[in-house]
């Protein structure tokens, strides 16, 4: 299985960004998938999470009511990361990371089995 993680750059704080994953290399589908990041010097922390059916869906509470998560429809494969007004501390390496399995614990990143390589996001103040 190979996640490809797209769409990070340099922004000005308050602009947006959608990153995109998109896994390949296995026929069943996911069962959830999600975005994590690390920031310079800091430790790697869940950002966003969902379940394949887009019923369950989870936020770290510093992006809450300005970052989506969601499932394209046609290319179910690839999963969006929608991040709106952002700000100088959503700086770092964005992960997409996926479970196959049934997952448990959502915001944890021991849950996934794959991950993408990181795609960077600066944000400018």
């Amino acid at each position: 299985v190979q996640l490809q993680a797209s769409g990070g750059g340099l922004v000005q704080a308050g602009g947006s960004l959608r990153l995109a994953c998109e896994a390949s290399g296995r026929t069943t589908t996911w069962n959830s998938m999600a975005w994590f990041r690390q920031a310079p010097g800091k430790e790697r922390e869940f950002v966003a999470a969902m379940r394949w059916r887009g019923d369950r869906k989870y936020y770290a509470d510093s992006v809450k009511g300005r970052f989506a998560i969601s499932r394209d429809h046609i290319v179910k494969s690839t999963v969006y990361l929608q991040m709106n007004n952002l700000k100088s501390e959503d700086t770092g390496v964005y992960y997409c990371a996926a479970d196959f399995e049934s997952t448990v614990y959502y915001t944890q990143d021991s849950e996934y089995d794959y991950w993408g390589q990181g795609t960077l996001v600066t944000v400018s103040s």
